[in-house]
């Protein structure tokens, strides 16, 4: 179905690489206007020409959202642009590196508190006036890792479960101002993080993701985005305080599944959506934040 967000503003953040270019090139086929929000290094603005380029409407914003200043300025420039704001999707977030508690680097752990948490808060707290007067909602990124915990980086695991938390209480205390509050939790999807090529995870644990996998594969960008599209719009009305698990049945799984699937159920589907970005996204600490995440 077209049109689902038709008439629809909604902000990305972390837009410009991985899940969150597919929810911003979802969003804009399905009628959204949508500001696509990253890093200055990130994609954004290739994101937002490729959007044009098809027929929709973008504009980028760039800066670190974790920073009070920069997630106000990012609200304001949707509201100026487009007239309103309906649509707050909290997709920002880092997975920076693996190890067990007793060696994880304090630097990595701070920067992951900075980009899933800090950046989560300030943007749902700079954006709630906003989406008061629209009646609109917010999606946050989750994970099955925060229902669930992850070795080898348990602080990933919980900084996600704040978030699942955060919106729990969001979509309770703002019920009354008519504003919605969700969380999608990918599992294992085919982005930059879950490849030992481009992510800090070791050939063990990319085979131990996948093998831990019902389904028996990862995840593509667009299957994760087609579930935000439906939160977001207005068919999820009544859908508040959820957490929608995208993870191929990983929070269900009791041992390594996914070696039971036959190959041809191995393959992942091809989707519409012209993705070009999902191996752009960050994992490791950005140079410019080293050594002061918080």
């Amino acid at each position: 179905m077209q049109g689902r967000l038709e008439g629809k503003v909604a902000i990305v953040t972390g837009g410009g690489a991985g899940i969150g270019e597919a929810i911003c090139k979802k969003f804009a086929r399905e009628g959204a206007a949508v500001v696509v929000a990253g890093f200055v290094e990130d994609p954004v603005r290739a994101v937002v020409d490729e959007i044009t380029a098809a027929g929709g409407r973008a504009v980028a914003f760039t800066g670190d959202v974790s920073h009070q200043q920069t997630a106000e300025a990012c609200v304001k420039l949707a509201v100026e642009q487009f007239g309103k704001l309906d649509i707050l999707i909290n997709n920002a977030g880092v997975f920076p590196t693996t190890s067990t508690i007793d060696t994880y680097p304090v630097e990595a752990f701070e920067y992951l508190i900075k980009n899933n948490v800090y950046s989560t808060f300030m943007m749902t707290r700079a954006a709630m006036p906003h989406l008061q007067k629209t009646r609109g909602n917010v999606v946050s990124a989750g994970s099955e890792s925060g229902e669930i915990g992850l070795a080898q980086n348990s602080p990933y695991g919980a900084s996600k479960g704040w978030v699942h938390a955060f919106m729990r209480g969001v979509a309770v205390e703002q019920a009354r101002n008519g504003v919605r509050a969700n969380c999608v939790c990918p599992g294992p999807i085919d982005t930059a993080w879950t490849h030992k090529e481009t992510g800090p995870m070791t050939a063990k644990m990319e085979k131990g993701l996948v093998a831990g996998t019902p389904m028996g594969r990862r995840g593509t960008t667009e299957e994760v985005a087609n579930v935000y599209a439906f939160i977001a719009s207005d068919e999820a009305s009544y859908v508040t305080g959820a957490l929608y698990f995208v993870d191929g049945g990983t929070t269900v799984s009791k041992g390594p599944d996914g070696d039971e699937v036959p190959s041809e159920l191995k393959q992942e589907p091809e989707g519409q959506l012209a993705v070009e970005h999902s191996k752009d996204g960050h994992t490791k600490i950005r140079e410019a934040d080293a050594g002061h995440m918080v």
